[in-house]
């Protein structure tokens, strides 16, 4: 009985999450515009699928090649442009911007690196892998 509930609390959890993925999807595409219906709908499932895998590879996201396949075509498609695909979201944005004239924070990243140098002896081997070497005795 026990687990019943808490089975039933995870589902119900579940499905509340999936509920709250699809209205922001449905709020940040409102105001797409495309000239074929289809590619509206395959945009808000690309957007479902990658906003459960944040920060993951396109076929990560997609989970198998006939979806990884349809999300690379549709980025590749003439017929859709980026100002289509961004013009939703820059509009749910501007929805939640406050309408008072108080700062705005935009948390921006601006870590660089750099690996030039002037003298490159003491860069050494960083890693050897487990002693597999190919037929002419090299590590690969």
């Amino acid at each position: 009985m026990k687990k019943q509930r808490q089975l039933r609390s995870m589902e119900g959890r579940e499905a509340s999450a999936d509920f709250q993925a699809d209205q922001w999807v449905d709020k940040e595409l409102a105001e797409c515009e495309f000239h074929d219906v289809r590619h509206g709908k395959r945009l808000r499932k690309l957007l479902k699928q990658f906003s459960e895998k944040i920060g993951g590879s396109t076929p990560w996201a997609s989970q198998d090649w006939a979806n990884t396949k349809a999300a690379y075509r549709f980025f590749s498609n003439s017929r859709v442009s980026e100002e289509q695909i961004l013009s939703g979201h820059f509009q749910a944005v501007r929805e939640r911007m406050p309408a008072d004239n108080n700062p705005i924070l935009v948390l921006h990243d601006t870590t660089e690196f750099s690996y030039q140098r002037k003298d490159t002896t003491p860069i050494t081997i960083l890693h050897i892998s487990g002693g597999h070497k190919d037929k002419d005795g090299r590590t690969p």
